[in-house]
Parts: C-alpha cells; sequence; structure tokens
C-alpha cells in the first residue's frame, strides 16, 4: 500500500474517532504533570546538560540505572549491549511489553540559547574529542522514559504481565540495539510480544502524538569510499592519479543514481558529508575518502542504492586507469533497515491516543523527511515482536506560528539550534507511552507470541 494512502487511512480513522472520543483526561495524567515539577524537570535539565556520545553513555545510563531500580518491583541490569540498561517489571500472567528509549547525544557544540545549553566535550569510539549536545532529544525519551515507569508501578491493578525497560545506546550510530540484541536482550529478559518507542519531533506542536500504520522512518546505511590515487607533485599531474579529482567525480556521479536510475516515487538519499584528502596546496595526494549517507524507504531500493554506490566506485576508478590494486573500495560501516509500525497494532494504539488525548492531538502521520530509527532492529519479521513507534510533538504553538509568519526558525534536529519544549513533550509522551501499555497489558490479555505481523484481535 503505498504511504498516501496509509495517510489517508489514519485521517479517516481520527475523523471516525473524534466524535466519540472521550475529552476527559485519564487519571494519571495529573500525577505524570506532578512528577514533572517535582522531579523530572530536573532530570531532564542534568542530561541536557551532560550530554553522552554513543557508546560512552557511562553516566548517562548509571542515572537511569538508579532512577529503575527506585521504581517499586523494578529488577535492574546493568551493562547490556556496553551501556545499555534493561529494567524488568514483572506483575504476574500476560504479555510481555517492551518500552525503549535512546540515551546517546550528538558531536554538536550547542546554540540553542538554552539556559542549560551544554558545555560538555568528550572522547567518541573513534578516539576523536569533540562537544557534545542532546540535539535530537533523546533526553527527552529517557526522562519520560522514568515517569511512565513511575506510574505503571502505581497502577498495577489496571495491567498484568511484564514490562522491560530498555534504556539503549548508540541509537545514533545506529549500533546500540543490534549490541542489545547481540548480548541477550531477547535471551537473558522477558521475550516481548510488543515493543514500543517514540520520538520528540521539533516543529510538530506539543500535545500532540502521531504514528503510521506503516513506514515511520527509513532506512539509513553509512558507507565510506575510499578513492586511491598516486602522488605526485602539484604541478606535475601526468606523473600521478590524483584522487580528489577521481573523488569529486564520484560524488556528482552517485547523484545520477538518484536522478537518473531511481523511479521518481520511490524516495531515495545519497548525501556526501564528509570529502577529506591532502595535506599541501601543491601536492597531490595518494588517498581521497568520502563518508556517504544513504536513506530509503524499502529494502529492494536500499540494495539497489548501495550496489549502485559500488558500480559507480568503480566504474571512476576503471575510468581514470587506475590499476587492480589501487581500485576505490567501498564499505557499510552502520545501517539500519526501515522502520515499520506493525498495521494491525498501529491501528488499536492509534484509538488508544485518541481516546486518551482526543482527536485534535492525534493527527494523521506525514513522512516530511528520510531520517532513520534503529529500533527497526527489535521489530524485524524473525523476532515476530509487534512494533509501534510514535512522535510527540516538541514545539510550542507559538514557536511554530512565528516561524510560519517568518520569525525565528525552528532548529532542526541534529543541529547546534535544535531545542525542544521539555515539559509538554516529557508529560504528553509518558502520558501517551503509559496509556498504550495499559491497553496492551489489560488483565486477562495474554500472550500473543505466535501471532502473525499485521494482525491484531
Amino acid at each position: 500500500m503505498r504511504l498516501i494512502h496509509l495517510l489517508a487511512a489514519a485521517g479517516t480513522l481520527a475523523a471516525t474517532l473524534g466524535a466519540t472520543a472521550a475529552l476527559a483526561e485519564p487519571d494519571y495524567a495529573a500525577a505524570i504533570r506532578a512528577d514533572y515539577k517535582r522531579d523530572l524537570g530536573a532530570m531532564w535539565d542534568d542530561f541536557h546538560r551532560n550530554p553522552e556520545l554513543s557508546f560512552r553513555e557511562t553516566r548517562t545510563a548509571a542515572k537511569m540505572a538508579a532512577a529503575l531500580r527506585a521504581v517499586p518491583g523494578m529488577v535492574v541490569t546493568e551493562k547490556v549491549g556496553q551501556t545499555g540498561v534493561v529494567g524488568v517489571l514483572k506483575n504476574g500472567a500476560g504479555p510481555v511489553v517492551l518500552v525503549r528509549a535512546d540515551m546517546d547525544g550528538l558531536p554538536v557544540e550547542e546554540k540553542s540559547g538554552l539556559p542549560n545549553a551544554s558545555r560538555v566535550r568528550q572522547v567518541g569510539v573513534d578516539g576523536v574529542e569533540v562537544p557534545v549536545m542532546h540535539a535530537c532529544g533523546h533526553d527527552t525519551h529517557i526522562t519520560a522514559m522514568i515517569g511512565t515507569a513511575r506510574q505503571l508501578a502505581a497502577l498495577r491493578d489496571r495491567w498484568a504481565g511484564t514490562i522491560v525497560f530498555v534504556v539503549q545506546p548508540a541509537e545514533e550510530r545506529v549500533g546500540g540495539a543490534k549490541a542489545m540484541i547481540a548480548d541477550g536482550l531477547f535471551t537473558r529478559f522477558p521475550k516481548p510480544d510488543y515493543a514500543l518507542a517514540f520520538h520528540v519531533a521539533a516543529g510538530m506542536q506539543a500535545g500532540t502524538v502521531s504514528a503510521s500504520e506503516g513506514i515511520q522512518y527509513s532506512s539509513s546505511d553509512s558507507v565510506n569510499i575510499d578513492v586511491p590515487g598516486i602522488g605526485a607533485h602539484g604541478a606535475s599531474p601526468h606523473e600521478g592519479k590524483d584522487p580528489v579529482y577521481m573523488a569529486s567525480q564520484t560524488v556528482i556521479a552517485l547523484q545520477g543514481l538518484i536522478s537518473r536510475e531511481r523511479p521518481p516515487l520511490d524516495p531515495g538519499v545519497i548525501t556526501v558529508g564528509s570529502f577529506h584528502a591532502g595535506l599541501k596546496h601543491n601536492i597531490i595526494s595518494d588517498m581521497a575518502k568520502l563518508q556517504v549517507t544513504v536513506r530509503a524507504n524499502n529494502e529492494v531500493e536500499r540494495k539497489r542504492l548501495l550496489d549502485g554506490i559500488r558500480r559507480v566506485a568503480n566504474g571512476i576508478g576503471v575510468l581514470n586507469g587506475m590499476p587492480k590494486d589501487k581500485m576505490p573500495v567501498v564499505t557499510v560501516s552502520e545501517g539500519t533497515p526501515t522502520t515499520i509500525n506493525d498495521a494491525g497494532l498501529a491501528r488499536r494504539l492509534n484509538a488508544v491516543m485518541v481516546e486518551t488525548l482526543g482527536a485534535t492531538n492525534v493527527p494523521a502521520f506525514v513522512q516530511d523527511g528520510m531520517g532513520a530509527e534503529d529500533f527497526a532492529y527489535y521489530v524485524q519479521p524473525d523476532t515476530r515482536v509487534r512494533g509501534y513507534y510514535f512522535a510527540v510533538g516538541g514545539s510550542t504553538k507559538a514557536e511554530i506560528d512565528a516561524a510560519a509568519r517568518g520569525g525565528p526558525k525552528i532548529g532542526s534536529h541534529h543541529s547546534p539550534e535544535f531545542r525542544i519544549a521539555p515539559e509538554p513533550a516529557i508529560t504528553t509522551g509518558a502520558i501517551a507511552m503509559t496509556a498504550a501499555v495499559l491497553d496492551l497489558a489489560k488483565p486477562g490479555a495474554g500472550r500473543v507470541a505466535t501471532a502473525k505481523a499485521g494482525t491484531e484481535s
């Protein structure tokens, strides 16, 4: 089914349910807001001031482990998948629901203007010291998780089963989910029937949530292209092979994969984010290095783009007469598949969101970019885990209206200017997540491990 059909279906659902949606807030919403005033706001402030890079989140992980341990009945395990934390809250027989929040920051110098802007610098897994910022809102996700855990522990009479809280490292390197699964997330701990997560969205109005009944995020692959050359004097280019020239040809040729080989109605992106070569004006170096990100909305297109990059790189080497032992080398260093919501589960939980927040606060999902998420690894077909990933608004109406009038732009994700309104984002995320878990783990719901993807009773 095409994405536009999914959006139309989601819009019809919201309109249909809107007429009968309960306008009264759930009784636990006030408790979550009070928790924010009492503790969660300060927790977010601390996380925002002290971000940590992927697989370097030791301080964050320790604080999350301590906060989860303080929840009555929670059993906590640290250092799962390097720095990941797993909290298990059992409440009798019933389904297993995984609730995931990512915790890593980004190598970005914060220029948000916030009073609690990060001034942190840290050495990453690549050995390079960089400024660090929560430029994608992961501090919001983990804070909301604590609010959710506290409420579910207080509402034990309303659910039965097991909730597995996953504090995941390294989402920004799309490696944390794989690392936790490889370290036994689905074998050392209760295997989930459902997996839930949300992402705060700058530019989406605070107090709202939105989820697709199909694709929620694109695939992402980080591709390295090493272009060997033959060094020479800059005044005698004929005596060498210029890797800067060959790499430049490669940059241009890669766009042909998008503009001339990709079906025009099938989205795809190839962006060269880094180009490094040489050390001096008058020296032809012997190596140029490209770093490329690749996005697609299905596995067929994903494979076609990656295969095309290899073909283009090799072709540039042949075109320039490079010897076989000095042909360009293409490697994929990191990658994640598309994040696809289970259709039946999404219909069910979108209805829960309408009932909980009101139809006007659950707009139809629109994919307006090709961001990616390694949440996809928890819900791949072979896991038989049904997934529901939703967006939570992070910008106030005043900010959105001002930007629409030509005022200050809303800082995009991964930019130095990124900022969100923490209180409505965290409280809405926690209310929505609590509602979703309560619906899935209703007393007497039972296990659903044998259910087929795309269906929901």
